[in-house]
């Protein structure tokens, strides 16, 4: 992503040439294909090959990457290198990247968080792990991400904040009704007022919702909560969700939703399968997801 660049105006960019789709990287050493380890190669090694080829082979396919940061995490100082290395041919492919580290703390933390993820070189970052948009944790408090606004602001950073997670037991909080309203529509209308004041030039903000496709009729009702902002869909696949469900994610007049695929993209039962072969596969996956997306109304 152009660093210039408007998160919601690159949204709108980037969709409208390859479409919907974000390649979720989640890396388990277990899952990573054979052709990966060999003997002479430490697990960090297996894990920056792995990443690297992910985005090599799905550069020219999709625009945008999610890399979830606990899988890097799992790896140690070693494995943040790696997302950091992630992280840098992404953007050279002109990617954008989003970074799922469900970030959220008080005060200095939150702030801290904000500088390591979302503040620009020019504006005096040393961090390496400066991404486009950054997934973020509101049930602290709205105050907790005011330091996450403030780079959407300044420097049109993206955010997704949680809204209505796909996991099953996400409604034992996010469902509660609190003075009549539920948690997550109280949490959406934060949202909506977040992406007024950080509207681009195609109308929609920076900060946007993480809305599960596991639960299409709170999607709906969600959507209509949080007009300019991009939702970003995670759960289709192996959580249930399915491609079908996603139009009540859309925007009347454009998409404005990015729907996350990862194990249905990359993990593979046969970890046999060569290094042609596997490529072919993940090529034929993301075909496949897209074309189910751009077959639905709009």
């Amino acid at each position: 992503m152009d660093m210039s660049m408007h998160w919601g105006d690159f949204v709108t960019e980037q969709t409208a040439s390859y479409g919907e789709l974000v390649l979720g990287v989640d890396p388990v050493l277990e899952d990573i294909p054979l052709f990966f380890k060999k003997a002479d190669r430490s697990a960090t090694e297996i894990l920056e090959k792995y990443v690297l080829f992910l985005l090599d082979v799905a550069a020219d396919q999709v625009g945008f990457v999610k890399f979830q940061s606990a899988f890097f995490e799992a790896f140690g100082s070693k494995g943040i290198d790696v997302l950091a290395q992630g992280i840098a041919l992404a953007k050279k492919r002109n990617m954008g990247v989003i970074l799922d580290a469900k970030r959220g703390d008080i005060g200095t933390t939150a702030a801290a968080y904000a500088r390591a993820y979302l503040t620009p070189a020019k504006a005096g970052s040393v961090s390496n792990l400066e991404v486009d948009c950054l997934v973020v944790n509101p049930f602290l408090g709205p105050d907790t991400l005011e330091p996450f606004i403030d780079c959407s602001r300044e420097y049109g950073k993206g955010l997704f904040v949680l809204v209505k997670t796909s996991n099953p037991g996400a409604g034992w909080l996010q469902d509660k009704i609190v003075d009549g309203t539920r948690v997550s529509d109280r949490i959406a209308k934060l949202v909506a007022d977040w992406a007024a004041e950080t509207q681009g030039k195609t109308g929609l903000g920076s900060v946007g919702a993480v809305v599960g496709a596991t639960f299409p009729e709170d999607g709906k009702r969600l959507r209509n909560l949080i007009p300019d902002s991009v939702i970003l869909a995670p759960g289709i696949g192996p959580q249930g969700g399915k491609a079908e469900d996603i139009h009540v994610l859309r925007r009347q007049n454009s998409s404005g939703v990015l729907v996350s695929v990862s194990r249905g993209i990359t993990k593979v039962d046969n970890l046999k399968l060569s290094e042609e072969d596997y490529s072919t596969l993940v090529r034929k996956r993301i075909e496949s997801f897209q074309k189910s997306l751009n077959t639905l109304d709009r």
